[in-house]
């Protein structure tokens, strides 16, 4: 075989790899077809993302597990979460460290990528945000997936002192609450701003202004923390974030409350998660174990929220716990 018949062979295979078969393809004659029309939403910008909420505040132990063997089933590309995923009531590191392999055991078994956010239960204290940072890293980050720019924030995000205090009352309020004492709304740690909405710092906020004017022209901005540091009239260094977002698109997602909820705030929207796996108050409706999907389209997110007992295994049963 000569140089020339090579070549030509080499160009008749390439251009029969080139041709790529049609996602949609039929034989069907005539303009009467069966279906409503053929505009798929197959766009290649599009990608789906799970979150997980609080597991803890009194954990279910199965919930959780039964959460990733569902996700396993609905193949998000990527799972995100807004914190509270150990107990964290002792600050020594031998303890703090199984709860975090008991966790990792379970999270691994997800098929997508997990990104771990900090609630009060994994970083209230020296003690536990050093066994955080020696295992992940810092507490707060930011990354971009497919032209979205994804903030991960820290609301525990307090001076050694303030969080050793809080740290303090906190241990005595759920000594408080395991031995059923009457009175714990007069425990200190019920009063403290911070035990509802957190805090951030100013160098967090710094960071997360530039990593949003890095990134000024990301199509959408997704906000991850777990308490809802909004609701702290004291907390300028969020204010602050919000206001490097103002012009543009975005959606926030917290957790700590254990109870489902949406509301518009600086014209978007921000979501306080319900549970997967945390404790909940039987007279609160919005109280459940949930998974939220949001599917990210040209037109922005689509958000939904799947109640876990709907989400059934190919036998139309709920996901064993276990393998």
């Amino acid at each position: 075989m000569n140089a020339r018949t090579i070549l030509f062979a080499t160009l008749a295979l390439s251009a029969c790899a080139g041709r790529s078969k049609p996602a949609f393809d039929h034989a069907l004659p005539g303009g009467a077809l069966p279906w409503t029309h053929a505009n798929f939403d197959t766009a290649g910008s599009r990608f789906t993302f799970a979150i997980v909420s609080d597991l803890n505040g009194g954990e279910r132990r199965d919930v959780f597990s039964t959460a990733v063997r569902q996700l396993a089933l609905l193949r998000p590309e990527l799972v995100m979460s807004v914190g509270d995923l150990i107990d964290g009531p002792s600050p020594n590191a031998d303890s703090l460290t199984r709860e975090w392999d008991d966790f990792d055991a379970r999270a691994r078994a997800m098929p997508a990528p997990f990104f771990r956010v900090g609630g009060n239960h994994d970083l209230t204290g020296d003690e536990l945000r050093d066994v955080w940072r020696s295992r992940y890293g810092p507490t707060y980050y930011s990354f971009v997936y497919k032209d979205a720019l994804f903030l991960v924030l820290d609301t525990e995000d307090l001076s050694p002192e303030r969080a050793r205090e809080i740290f303090v009352a906190r241990t005595k309020a759920v000594q408080a609450a395991a031995e059923n004492q009457g009175g714990q709304d007069t425990l200190s740690y019920y009063r403290m701003q911070e035990r509802a909405t957190g805090d951030i710092s100013a160098a967090q906020a710094a960071y997360m202004r530039r990593a949003i004017a890095e990134h000024a022209d990301v199509r959408w901005t997704f906000v991850f923390l777990h308490k809802p540091v909004w609701g702290n009239p004291a907390d300028d260094d969020f204010k602050a974030i919000e206001r490097a977002l103002a012009d543009r698109p975005y959606t926030v997602f917290s957790g700590h409350l254990h109870s489902l909820a949406l509301r518009e705030r600086l014209g978007r929207e921000y979501y306080t998660l319900g549970t997967t796996g945390g404790s909940q108050n039987p007279r609160d409706p919005m109280a459940f174990d949930h998974l939220t999907l949001v599917t990210m389209t040209k037109d922005g997110p689509s958000v939904t929220h799947l109640r876990m007992e709907g989400v059934l295994g190919p036998d139309g049963k709920l996901p064993s716990p276990r393998p």
